[in-house]
């Protein structure tokens, strides 16, 4: 199973992965956390220092890498066409939380889709990432909507969008599900995050069901998320923060829904 988490930046995407990342090891999957944010933490979110996390060269920044793996000799011109088995056993750094973590890193490019040399290496990395029934990837995207263009998220099985009460991330939401669902991608859902009261669930809910989103869960807002942040801390040692609980519901439920479309195409 491959999952993406979206959405506005500052939204708690970033949570939400690393929670689900750990959630799958905790059920016996062998998992594989992906960060392609243009500011990278899902290390330390799975636990790893901060100095730690420095020494993560990005995929798309490794030029021996992504130059091995795309150079024709012809300015311009990239392979497409190359193995990607080597550069998870090669890069693959261990978390403390049990999942592996990659860092593609980004590429800021003048056009969507774009074709150039990095891009080519994460797109082929996502794509030829075979997942057996005991194994999982976890994919934090880069904010807003930058991955539906350049087709990093259309690699996944299941896009997860995150948002708030809060119109903005809404909007952004909605047009990332628009996106998504134009390219063909099929289980879209929407989570709400940080939700303090009823009104703030209802503001979502209309939102959802306004827009034909499918809403798949709301993650409360819990202050020890916040404490935990400011201590310098992943929150998701914590079983007993509610935010935390709620997330390794989402990946039960996820499970099951994979389980039951694999269902479907047999």
């Amino acid at each position: 199973m491959k999952v993406g988490v979206s959405g506005k930046g500052g939204v708690g995407k970033t949570l939400l992965a690393g929670g689900l990342a750990k959630g799958f090891v905790d059920r016996g999957l062998k998992t594989i956390a992906i960060d392609a944010d243009s500011s990278p933490n899902l290390g330390l979110t799975l636990g790893l220092k901060a100095e730690e996390t420095r020494k993560i060269v990005p995929i798309s920044e490794n030029k021996p890498l992504v130059e091995s793996k795309t150079s024709t000799g012809y300015s311009g011109v990239y392979n497409l066409n190359f193995s990607v088995d080597d550069i998870v056993k090669q890069y693959a750094v261990p978390t403390p939380l049990g999942p592996s973590l990659i860092v593609m890193g980004t590429v800021q490019s003048m056009g969507a889709g774009c074709m150039c040399a990095p891009t080519a290496v994460i797109r082929a990395l996502l794509r030829h990432l075979v997942v057996e029934r005991d194994e999982a990837v976890v994919l934090d995207l880069e904010a807003g909507v930058e991955h539906i263009g350049r087709g990093t998220a259309k690699q996944v099985d299941v896009l997860l969008i995150v948002a708030d009460s809060n119109l903005k991330p809404l909007e952004i939401a909605k047009h990332i599900y628009d996106m998504a669902k134009a390219a063909d991608m099929q289980q879209l859902y929407l989570v709400g995050n940080r939700v303090m009261n009823e009104a703030q669930k209802e503001a979502i809910t209309n939102f959802a069901e306004k827009n034909g989103i499918p809403l798949l869960s709301f993650i409360p807002f819990d202050q020890k998320v916040i404490e935990a942040d400011m201590l310098g801390e992943t929150p998701l040692k914590n079983k007993e923060i509610e935010a935390v609980k709620t997330i390794d519901n989402i990946c039960e439920i996820l499970i099951k829904k994979t389980e039951q479309a694999q269902g479907l195409k047999k």
